[in-house]
């Protein structure tokens, strides 16, 4: 019976999901008019995808040596430090674009290195800010999951390959590019993905016309130009080009098999001598690279965090208010969702729960904009359309994370459940909650953290009233208000992380009980 429930709750939701990314669509079709693109459009469009597809390329050559190096390399504190690596995943994208300023802007700390040695400063904007930024964010990601392949890799092929006399040319070549040639196209094609709908990255670092993504194009279509039919055939590319490369994720190539071991993971032989200086400068220059910008944002917030204006403090209120409602919104779906995906045989949770990534937050907000125009001032619905895109964008995350405890919690306890003929409410209260509370913290910190630092769709709606504190953060960097808008974003690391923190903790310590 408790069965039959969760699946219908689950059919309701997966039927709520596809109405609610289905409607902005339709919403975008009603106003598109003639579908033509002018040369602004296509020059959008290249922008997009050629600043997506560097930075893949980019993210992911660097990863190999870096992930490379974390493999066969054992240290203290290597465990924290690729910990921390992960970091920028959670950091809210304005804080991390004003800690990348602070870096490697013109009076950054590595351009005045650079002129100490007479050379020109990093030209930040354009082309090249954009795939910083994005390798900064996605790098960590790569890393991640080159570093899950090289682990993958039984111990038995490397002690294999020792008995055989293998040199490291013959163990990159029989072992480790073939793991390589598996992932790599994933993990590119993941990043590539992720790049195109990445609107924050572009509306502060783009630099003009020439490099202007479609989704920087949609909201000015809105924003200033109030052009709704450009607006809506933008999003529609927009769509259709996430819905692309999301189709094309899914059927990329998967790490081959290296046959059966005994359950051990393996490490790559880890020679000594200049490969051991070399690992160590590659780790080195990772870690800077990613924990620069942080120290960074922190550096030049400190001073001012106590003397924050109250418009601050009132927009960090409401993104907190935004982010426990998208949060609780995103763990009342992913958690039906994720028990119904658990029986054997069913796809369609999983489809249902994963369709958000086709679309992005400026295609949703576009769509819902178009829907609430005739009825209500958009204004008035900024906070709650951006709670509940954000809580769309996260479930795909969320889901993920709980998925597989669930299906071991069916497998391991569903019959025993059953033969008790243990009531909905009871299996849910003694069983499911107390046996998902680890990984359902993780997804609830993760999406809080998520929602806490976007700055998409309330883009579109917000005005002065319904601030949120990522778009009061790029208000002031746009008024050269720099050390407020430092100090904005120190909180806004601290709210993030904090909130992720409560949440994870709150799972690990009833996981325990």
């Amino acid at each position: 019976m408790a069965g039959r429930a969760v699946t219908l709750i689950a059919a309701a939701l997966a039927a709520a999901i596809l109405l609610l990314l289905a409607a902005p669509l339709l919403a975008l079709g009603l106003r598109l008019g003639a579908f033509s693109l002018g040369p602004a459009d296509l020059a959008a469009i290249r922008f997009t995808v050629t600043q997506a597809a560097l930075s893949a390329l980019v993210s992911v050559l660097l990863a190999v040596p870096v992930a490379r190096a974390l493999a066969r390399r054992r240290f203290r504190g290597r465990e924290t430090l690729v910990t921390l690596l992960g970091a920028p995943f959670l950091l809210p994208t304005i804080v991390a674009v004003l800690g990348l300023i602070a870096v490697f802007g013109r009076a950054g700390w590595f351009s005045q290195i650079l002129a100490l040695a007479g050379l020109p400063p990093v030209p930040l904007y354009g082309l090249q800010g954009v795939v910083l930024a994005h390798v900064f964010f996605n790098l960590p990601l790569a890393v991640r999951l080159l570093l899950q392949g090289w682990q993958a890799i039984p111990a038995e092929r490397f002690r294999l390959a020792a008995s055989l006399g293998f040199g490291a040319r013959d163990l990159f070549r029989h072992i480790e590019w073939p793991m390589l040639r598996a992932v790599l196209p994933g993990a590119a094609l993941v990043i590539f993905t992720i790049c195109l709908s990445s609107f924050a990255v572009a509306l502060t670092m783009g630099g003009g016309p020439s490099a202007t993504t479609v989704e920087l194009a949609i909201y000015q279509a809105l924003r200033f130009e109030f052009d709704l039919p450009a607006a809506a055939r933008l999003a529609l590319v927009q769509f259709l080009l996430c819905a692309a490369a999301f189709a094309l994720a899914g059927r990329i190539a998967r790490p081959e098999g290296f046959g059966a071991g005994l359950g051990r993971t393996g490490a790559p032989p880890a020679p000594g001598g200049i490969v051991r200086v070399l690992d160590a400068v590659v780790i080195l220059l990772a870690a800077g690279f990613l924990l620069l910008p942080l120290a960074a944002v922190l550096l030049r917030g400190l001073p001012g965090l106590a003397s924050l204006p109250p418009q601050v403090w009132q927009a960090a209120l409401r993104s907190i208010v935004v982010a426990l409602c998208s949060t609780a919104l995103t763990m009342a779906v992913a958690l039906p969702l994720a028990l119904a995906a658990a029986r054997p045989g069913r796809v369609w949770p999983g489809l249902a729960a994963t369709l958000p990534l086709a679309s992005s937050s400026l295609v949703l907000g576009t769509g819902l904009f178009l829907i609430a125009l005739p009825l209500v001032r958009p204004a008035d619905l900024a906070l709650p359309v951006t709670m509940l895109v954000n809580a769309l964008l996260a479930l795909p995350f969320a889901f993920r994370i709980l998925a597989a405890d669930a299906r071991r919690l069916d497998e391991d306890h569903a019959r025993l459940a059953r033969s008790l003929d243990m009531p909905g409410l009871a299996r849910l209260r003694y069983l499911i909650l107390p046996r998902l509370a680890r990984p359902a913290g993780f997804a609830a910190g993760i999406a809080a953290a998520f929602s806490m630092g976007d700055l998409g769709v309330i883009a579109l709606f917000a005005t002065e009233r319904e601030l949120t504190l990522p778009l009061m953060v790029q208000q002031l960097m746009g008024s050269f208000r720099t050390q407020t808008a430092a100090s904005a974003a120190l909180l806004l690391v601290v709210l993030s992380f904090g909130l992720f923190w409560i949440f994870d903790r709150w799972g690990r310590h009833h996981a325990a009980a």
